[in-house]
């Protein structure tokens, strides 16, 4: 390992024992010291494009209404996207409790550590397998997400316009803590949100950076508001354009019923 590489180790390790987050609820292990894969995979799904501040009251009361993973499957969607509502993004949703009815139904109901059936699981993506096999497997495996990518973009590519992830996963398989993956990228996040708040989101450097539309007025905003409604009770269509007065939702609901998010019978739209 390069002498950089090294520096950038002790330097990630010292912030962590210095400033990290040591008390986030899925960075507390199991009575038995185990980490669960199942938890580890809520938490994930959550974390994407969601702040930690609004994820963890979330992922109480997620949890408090799926202990594990085979109440989530048996679960109806219905339940889960109510559950869910208020984090965005419903698909995420959805996709956990697929994740969960696979599990159940072709792995016997435990959940599987290697890349390619990791990645087989719906809304299940190679970084997310990755964080899945460090946090909870505490496996020495190599990926990226926001915070990781602005930490190794700072210290070795910030020079740099249109850097590749490839390039990226080099330096992390490189400086992968072999002994201890789990506590490893803890520090890297931790050091890597630091980062965020102090230098900028350096993502934009990279040639996966897309910004983000805005939320407000966007179709994503008119979806969220449709299931919200309908966590209450199923609703007519003039009912949801009296509460929602916008030219889209025709096409919002119209998707979100293609998506199997919602269910349309004759004028009357509900979860399923």
């Amino acid at each position: 390992m390069q002498r950089a590489e090294q520096d950038f180790q002790q330097l990630v390790w010292r912030y962590y024992e210095q400033h990290g987050r040591h008390d986030l609820p899925w960075r507390v292990p199991e009575p038995d010291g185990s980490f669960d894969p199942y938890k580890i995979m809520v938490s994930e799904l959550m974390l994407q494009q969601t702040q930690v501040s609004r994820v963890i009251p979330k992922y109480y009361e997620f949890l408090e209404s799926f202990p594990s993973l085979e109440a989530l499957a048996k679960a109806t969607l219905g339940s889960v996207l109510t559950a869910w509502s208020g984090l965005g993004y419903n698909r995420r949703a959805k996709f956990l409790w697929q994740a969960a009815e696979k599990v159940m139904r072709d792995f016997q109901g435990v959940f599987p550590q290697e890349t390619a059936q990791l990645v087989s699981l719906p809304g299940v993506g190679k970084n997310t397998a990755g964080a899945i096999q460090a946090y909870a497997f505490n496996q020495p495996v190599a990926f990226i997400e926001t915070n990781i990518r602005t930490a190794y973009i700072h210290h070795f590519f910030e020079d740099r316009v249109g850097v590749g992830d490839a390039e990226i996963l080099e330096l992390v398989a490189r400086t992968v803590d072999r002994k201890e993956p789990r506590l490893w990228y803890w520090a890297l996040m931790d050091y890597g949100s630091y980062l965020k708040q102090t230098v900028g989101n350096l993502n934009k450097l990279s040639k996966t950076y897309s910004k983000q539309s805005p939320f407000q007025g966007s179709k994503r905003q008119i979806r969220g508001h449709v299931i919200r409604l309908l966590t209450e009770h199923p609703l007519s269509l003039s009912q949801l354009t009296q509460a929602i007065s916008d030219p889209r939702l025709p096409d919002v609901l119209e998707a979100l019923v293609a998506e199997q998010l919602i269910i349309q019978d004759g004028n009357v739209y509900s979860l399923h």
